[in-house]
């Protein structure tokens, strides 16, 4: 069982060999609007559904794009049928922001206690699941206060807690409400649209880029892993030196080796596969990326067949969670899967530290 926090209740997954099973804990007192307002209300009384297929990319279909980036990339076609099926997340764009600005110079392990602390500290509670507590991810405005930055650093974010509180200042003062939804790629919106948002022009995918650079703690790497994972932009290509090193070793880019990796090469490697790839290259670049990583360097993985997802309900309803004086509805969806493709269906989150971060006490993240 894997459990987390989104959008204010805990969710609660479960996949067998047919099913992914999912079983929603609501708050007693919302944090988060409960739908958003393109949710037919009355048609049901949880969205959980819909948050999940959007939260896991569901509705993409792989099996397509895996073809068409093999069709442009011999790379690609040598490498993807070991590594298929990876997805990317679409986060909150806030929490995506602060996740990378911690993923600094950091490791996975290291970033998933930081992000747990955030939660403790600043978020709200959402529940229990046995003797086990969970909190949401804090709000801009939870880490705007002047002891902020002082309590991060005892907390063992280092230079990193300056980093976040200055840039949550930025976002509650400077920034207008719904600035996150401005930047959102209308093609693949946030899940949670407000009024103030659909007010604000929107902007292009390097617009949005150019803005995430004011913040700070932001270059170019956290702010293209934000536009992809957070803010929708597919076409988001977050390129390091490891990145950097499969584009000059698979890619011919760049005759020798150079130890400035400066604005320029990085906007150079990602236009480049942008032109490769397409508006997906974002994705397609993770494939490479995860099949780069040492953890999988001896993985050996036959061609599996790609997962369409249907869904059944199995309702049954919680009495004892009371929101706002009513009796919630707690859905298990039991998401049938009929195999028609040939690329395995996982999600992949690039140092995605949302796992397991909400306990009561602080321990070690896994």
């Amino acid at each position: 069982m894997w459990c987390c926090t989104l959008y204010g209740r805990i969710v609660s997954l479960k996949q067998d060999s047919t099913h992914l099973h999912y079983k929603v804990t609501w708050p007693t007192k919302p944090t988060y609007p409960l739908t958003p307002p393109s949710f037919d209300s009355e048609a049901s009384e949880d969205d959980t559904e819909e948050l999940l297929r959007h939260y896991l990319s569901l509705k993409l279909d792989l099996k397509s794009l895996y073809e068409e980036w093999s069709k442009a990339d011999p790379n690609f076609r040598k490498r993807a049928p070991e590594f298929g099926g990876v997805r990317m997340l679409s986060q909150d764009a806030w929490e995506a922001l602060i996740c990378f600005i911690c993923s600094s110079n950091n490791n996975i392990a290291r970033i998933s206690q930081m992000v747990h602390k955030l939660c403790l500290h600043y978020g709200p509670l959402i529940g229990k699941i046995g003797d086990e507590t969970f909190h949401d991810f804090p709000t801009p405005e939870a880490l705007t206060g002047s002891s902020v930055e002082a309590h991060l650093r005892e907390l063992g974010f280092g230079y990193r807690a300056k980093y976040i509180a200055q840039t949550a200042s930025i976002v509650v003062n400077d920034r207008p409400k719904g600035w996150f939804e401005s930047l959102t790629n209308p093609e693949n919106p946030c899940y949670i649209k407000t009024a103030e948002g659909s007010k604000l022009p929107q902007c292009t995918y390097k617009e949005a880029h150019e803005q995430l650079l004011q913040l700070s703690g932001v270059g170019p790497k956290v702010a293209d892993c934000v536009c992809l994972m957070g803010l929708g932009w597919s076409e988001a290509v977050p390129v390091d030196t490891h990145v950097w090193q499969i584009a000059q070793r698979d890619y011919k880019f760049g005759k020798t080796k150079t130890k400035t990796f400066n604005k320029a090469m990085y906007d150079a490697v990602g236009d480049h596969f942008r032109e490769l790839w397409g508006k997906y290259a974002g994705w397609a670049h993770s494939v490479l990326f995860t099949a780069d990583l040492k953890t999988f360097s001896e993985r050996t993985v036959k061609k599996e067949e790609d997962q369409t997802v249907r869904v059944k309900k199995e309702v049954t309803v919680d009495h004892e969670t009371p929101i706002l004086g009513q009796k919630r509805k707690v859905v298990k969806t039991k998401v049938k899967v009929e195999v028609e493709h040939e690329v395995p269906d996982t999600a992949l989150l690039e140092a995605s530290p949302k796992r397991r971060r909400t306990r009561s006490q602080a321990r070690k993240t896994s």
